[in-house]
């Protein structure tokens, strides 16, 4: 048996390269708190450059980065229409609540993402003493099931976003991913959001870090909402060095991910025992839904993986996620799919 561990949990588990790796040794630092970190700000240029924004700001993490955008966009007691899949709902520890003293209106529909005629039922269009304002809302592209937003969906809610003015938030995790899928510039999906934040460490290879872009006056007062929330760093350069290399190289060999995941996909759809989910899988992400004894069927291929060497979560209402990579090749992906018909002769 191979030993050697196939690793599909998720990619934020990517280790940073060579390369990346004698950047950051290599990384010329100051004091970013004073503006003084020339690898920094050379990352928040290029990150602004790219996404089509005046500025940006480097943050620990896309948690931070959501956080600090709500914190600076929102007053407090204001309400944020979000959609209830969304990551800031459901995976940031109930931040909005504590950071910004927000509440969160959510809505919920079948595709995981909403459109202007599911928001403009919960905009607030009349002061009232009774009602809170409306102060932000936040779209996701790409979706946290891997699905991409089509682009006219957004065009739409920030046309009508601007006509009550209520900025919008685009929790761009895996942008692009979605850039890719589209086969558009990122800044073609930027473009909807007064605020973007983009990871540097989910599939982009870099060990840490995430940034928040906008227009200068936003990204002014972000700085010093991150300061409060203790987000301000010294000597930064050695993890802004690996996501400039993240952001001009690996950033181009995301279709490789998304080629690995339509194999595992397509080898899976092959036995009746699994369905996949979303039945349309756009980029990196996918789920394994199963027929029959759900709770059952998903603990066997849980534990027939991880007795293989290939980790995967545990199921999560009984569905398995699978996330490739850029530490996952197309040998190991091969691997597998020569492993699922022995997975499914012994469910």
């Amino acid at each position: 048996m191979n030993k050697k561990i196939i690793d599909l949990r998720s990619d934020t588990g990517t280790k940073p390269n060579a390369e990346m790796r004698q950047a950051m040794y290599d990384a010329v630092v100051g004091d970013d708190v004073l503006g003084e970190d020339p690898t920094i700000n050379e990352l928040e240029n290029l990150s602004a450059e790219m996404l089509g924004k005046e500025a940006a700001l480097f943050v620990p993490s896309g948690t931070f980065g959501n956080q600090l955008a709500l914190f600076t966009h929102c007053q407090r007691g204001n309400e944020v229409i979000i959609h209830d899949d969304s990551h800031i709902v459901q995976h940031e520890a109930g931040g909005a609540a504590i950071i910004a003293a927000v509440q969160l209106r959510t809505i919920s529909t079948e595709n995981g993402y909403f459109t202007w005629d599911n928001i403009d039922a919960k905009v607030r269009k009349t002061e009232d003493i009774h009602f809170p304002k409306t102060g932000l809302i936040v779209c996701q592209n790409s979706l946290g099931n891997g699905s991409v937003v089509p682009l006219n969906i957004m065009e739409e809610i920030k046309i009508n976003a601007e006509k009550y003015n209520i900025p919008v938030h685009i929790d761009g995790a895996r942008i692009f991913n979605a850039a890719t899928y589209l086969q558009k510039d990122v800044k073609e999906i930027a473009k909807y959001g007064d605020s973007i934040m983009f990871c540097l460490s989910k599939g982009l290879g870099a060990p840490i870090g995430s940034v928040l872009v906008g227009n200068k006056a936003f990204i002014e007062k972000a700085r010093a909402n991150r300061k409060i929330m203790g987000g301000g760093m010294r000597q930064a350069g050695v993890l802004a060095a690996p996501g400039i290399i993240a952001l001009t190289k690996m950033t181009k060999r995301l279709k490789d991910d998304h080629e690995n995941a339509q194999i595992l996909v397509k080898e899976f759809a092959k036995h009746p025992i699994f369905d996949i989910k979303p039945k349309d899988v756009h980029t990196n992400i996918f789920y394994l839904k199963f027929n029959g004894d759900k709770e059952i069927i998903s603990q066997k291929i849980f534990l027939l993986l991880k007795e293989n060497n290939i980790l995967v979560y545990p199921p999560r209402k009984n569905e398995i996620r699978f996330v490739t990579h850029l530490n996952v090749s197309r040998e190991e992906i091969n691997r597998i799919v020569e492993l699922i018909p022995e997975l499914v002769k012994r469910i």
